[in-house]
């Protein structure tokens, strides 16, 4: 039963973000959202939650349907609220009154401890924050779910509490998700909408499986339309070699036939559709300028300690060597960006137990691309910091996604893709031979996570890396440390630890 049509539905920025788009939502409909950053896909929520204008098309909502709507981010607002306060709030007043008890219910099944529920969201982690707006939208009882980005912000366990709450919903609740999460959209997904500024696609498959499917439609479009133009051309040769023959025998009957292979050839080129060709978002590149040490970074035992000096583990001898790709996995407060943090200071700074080889160009990336000033704009992180002139800083920055609208304004008005990607492009410009990544597919799309993967596997680059994607690190690892109790040990795979993080 549809709950939801939209129909021809096109919205313009400054540029076609999507056009028109058809789209049913029945019960039972777990949808995935995919496109490009930028791509409109959060505008398109917007759109059905009521809270965009479209430029053209319409939306015809059931009648009397509650929509649970979670946004990216938190109103600023709320930040002076308890979490309980707040989802409380989104109750309609007569029914808070007399209700409450539907919070509690609601913050039990996404696992929240009391002691969080009671606690100011702006002294809570920018996890427990998601897990509030989550629960917000989830009490009103709506009968569709619109999720951007539920997953922002979690670690691997609450990623398979957020899983583990989305199997246990009403089986005919709808529910649309943005992520670019591909194991999760996996997990929790039966169709996935491509969404494209023309031809967006839809198919009744989770993302991987939609995904080939995408690729060979793809195909065939192109296919098609290299066939159909073909057979245009051989239209207008022989409409022009009919022509020849007609103007010099003086035949009226060719011309008129003449006339006729144009106008078809015509119909036939008008009605060709392009394959689609994706908006570029930018590239993602590196560079793997080599050395000939054996060993990168050696690690003597190295004690990881809380900032107050309590041990966390200790990491025993171990060594990263060139082409070493290691993922450092370990549960949530285990100390695993403290470590990448200690070797980012050793190499700039003595610290005990951590030697690098002299010929190391380390690059490092923090989980808040902390090595991006807000306040700078593109340019100057690019030309500050390396010997490039304007015209070439400009061509980097542009080939990155950074537009040059975009070159001279304030790095704080970047989107997230759009830094994320300006960051690589500063670690590239390093030249470096080693790379610290904690956290790299924060605000990356699917494309340009995979753009990063291609990168890191086939320059065979060294890194160090913290991630709590499933996918990148899965395809980019090729060595594994797992932090278990209070050491630091090698493993053969990351499939134990993610199934025991995703299992609670």
């Amino acid at each position: 039963m549809a709950i939801l049509n939209i129909n021809a539905l096109a919205v313009t920025l400054s540029e076609p973000l999507f056009s028109n788009l058809d789209l049913t939502i029945s019960k039972g409909n777990r949808i995935g959202l995919v496109a490009q950053n930028g791509g409109g896909k959060s505008t398109l929520l917007a759109c059905i939650a009521g809270q965009h204008d479209p430029t053209g098309g319409e939306i015809t909502r059931a009648r009397g349907l509650r929509i649970g709507y979670v946004k990216q981010n938190l109103p600023p607002d709320a930040l002076a609220c308890t979490m309980y306060e707040w989802v409380l709030a989104a109750l309609p007043p007569e029914q808070a009154d007399y209700e409450n008890w539907r919070v509690d219910v609601v913050l039990n099944d996404l696992s929240v401890p009391y002691e969080f529920q009671h606690r100011l969201l702006s002294k809570l982690s920018g996890g427990w924050q998601r897990m509030a707006m989550l629960a917000a939208a989830w009490v009103v009882e709506p009968g569709l779910l619109l999720l951007d980005e539920p997953t922002n912000h979690l670690d691997l366990h609450r990623i398979a509490l957020v899983q583990g709450w989305m199997a246990a919903l009403p089986g005919d609740l709808p529910v649309l998700v943005i992520s670019h999460d591909r194991a999760f959209l996996d997990a929790v997904t039966n169709a996935t909408l491509f969404l494209r500024a023309e031809q967006s696609r839809y198919f009744a498959l989770p993302f991987s499986a939609a995904r080939a499917a995408l690729e060979q439609a793809d195909a065939a479009d192109a296919r098609r339309f290299a066939n159909d133009v073909n057979k245009a051309r051989q239209l207008r040769r022989q409409a022009a070699k009919l022509k020849n023959v007609g103007v010099n025998s003086g035949s009226d009957l060719l011309l008129t036939k003449t006339r006729q292979l144009t106008e078809r050839a015509e119909k036939m080129e008008a009605a060709a559709k392009p394959a689609h060709v994706s908006r570029h978002a930018g590239d993602i590149r590196l560079s793997n300028s080599g050395t000939h040490a054996k060993a990168l970074i050696a690690l003597e035992d190295v004690e990881v300690t809380t900032p107050d000096g309590r041990l966390l583990y200790r990491t025993g001898r171990k060594w990263i060597a060139p082409g070493d790709r290691v993922v450092l996995l370990g549960s949530n407060g285990t100390g695993k960006t403290r470590l990448v943090g200690m070797i980012a200071r050793v190499l700039e700074a003595d610290v005990p137990g951590i030697r690098c080889a002299a010929s190391v160009i380390p690059a490092y990336s923090d989980q808040h691309l902390g090595q991006l000033a807000d306040s700078d704009t593109p340019m100057q992180a690019v030309t500050r910091a390396f010997d490039i002139g304007d015209q070439r800083a400009r061509a980097v920055l542009a080939g990155a996604g950074v537009n040059y609208r975009m070159q001279d304004t304030a790095i704080a008005a970047l989107s997230g893709g759009q830094k994320a990607r300006l960051a690589m492009l500063v670690l590239r410009l390093k030249q470096p031979n080693f790379y610290l990544l904690d956290e790299p597919t924060n605000h990356l799309d699917i494309d340009g996570q995979e753009a990063l993967e291609a990168e890191l596997v086939g320059h065979e680059t060294s890194c160090l890396l913290v991630s709590h994607d499933r996918s990148f690190l899965r395809h980019v690892g090729n060595r594994f440390w797992c932090v278990q109790g209070q050491t630091l040990e090698e493993v053969e795979s990351p499939e134990v630890f993610l199934a025991a993080e995703m299992a609670g």
